[in-house]
């Protein structure tokens, strides 16, 4: 894994849509003291609410990267991005892309890469040879997070189990599984840039054999009902062999988001699916409750929606953001507990 140059400079391109800027929210969120300002074009209608720096005064206040912030469908860097990546590469700046396009294959950006000794770094790719799964069972105890839709809330509810647990003295480790959390981490692997053949390998390697009560927080990718991402999702799911899963849901959506001839099911029948799915390689695999993005719901709407779903369930839900894990985590220790 790369090392990247703090603090950053988050680039949010020209992006319209606030769930297209996950990575730089991600990392604004859970590296704080690692990020410095934003930077984007004129047409862009998402921000930070961070200090607005171009590339050349971010450098000025001694910003080591540009992180490309935005991580749209079909991961590509449009050509109206170009300037202001060159502009920072030429204030002596790395350029972080956790994008599919990889930065090497624009020659300017290489040209000028060289010419000032900085680096052009694609934390979602990696030479490193992956093996195909194996299905065989590993010491140690892990936690997948799977949701009913993309970006909303797998990697923020994984990072805050994993707080949480290391709050309570438990043996943890995060393992990232998409951009932002690669760099969050500083370590992990980019499930969906994974051939297929060997996506359950990836979920293997990531979250090795390990002490018998130490566990691994594992963040999920896309969702088994997604038309476009099922199939990175369940090569995730086999791979990681969890002992434990949270769904993951955001109430203000009936369809997939991009998709609204794709409806989405019910939490209850998500959960069937995500088990079933799941019990390929772990028969005892179980939901230990539900993680809730109630951004778009007052303070009453949510408990109020917490409460009916956790009557419906009989599982514990919460949203990470709006009161925190506690109930999930203890819900986590409390079924590991009397497992045999």
């Amino acid at each position: 894994m790369h090392t990247l140059r703090a603090p950053y400079l988050l680039y949010l391109g020209d992006v319209q849509l606030k769930s297209d800027a996950k990575t730089a929210f991600g990392l604004r969120d859970w590296c704080r003291d690692k990020v410095l300002a934003e930077w984007s074009l004129p047409t862009a209608t998402v921000s930070l609410g961070l200090d607005l720096l171009s590339p050349a005064m971010a450098a000025k206040h001694g910003a080591g990267s540009l992180i490309i912030g935005v991580a749209a469908v079909g991961g590509a860097i449009p050509d109206a991005w170009l300037d202001d990546l060159e502009q920072a590469l030429d204030a002596g700046m790395d350029v972080v892309s956790g994008m599919h396009t990889r930065l090497s294959t624009f020659p300017r950006l290489v040209a000028a890469a060289a010419r000032n000794g900085v680096k052009l770094i694609d934390v979602r790719h990696t030479d490193q040879p992956l093996p195909a799964g194996t299905g065989l069972k590993r010491s140690g105890k892990r936690l997948l997070t799977v949701g009913t839709d993309c970006a909303l809330g797998k990697k923020y509810t994984a990072l805050a189990i994993t707080e949480n647990l290391h709050k309570r003295g438990v043996a943890a480790t995060f393992r990232a599984t998409g951009q932002t959390g690669i760099m969050i981490a500083g370590a992990g692997i980019a499930i969906d840039a994974v051939v297929a053949d060997f996506i359950a390998g990836a979920a293997e390697l990531l979250s090795p054999a390990n002490n018998a009560e130490h566990w691994d927080i594992i963040e999920g990718q896309g969702a088994l009902f997604h038309p476009a991402y099922a199939g990175v999702t369940l090569g995730l799911l086999h791979g990681s062999q969890p002992d434990a899963l949270v769904l993951c849901h955001d109430p203000s959506r009936s369809t997939i988001e991009g998709y609204p001839h794709m409806p989405l099911p019910s939490l209850a029948q998500a959960i069937d699916r995500y088990l079933e799915a799941a019990r390929l390689t772990n028969r005892a695999v179980r939901c230990v409750g539900v993680s809730i993005n109630s951004s778009t719901l007052t303070d009453s709407q949510a408990q109020d929606y917490f409460t009916r779903v956790r009557s419906e369930l009989g599982l514990p839900v919460c949203d990470p953001l709006r009161g925190g894990v506690d109930a999930l985590v203890d819900e986590l220790v409390r079924s590991a507990a009397v497992q045999p």
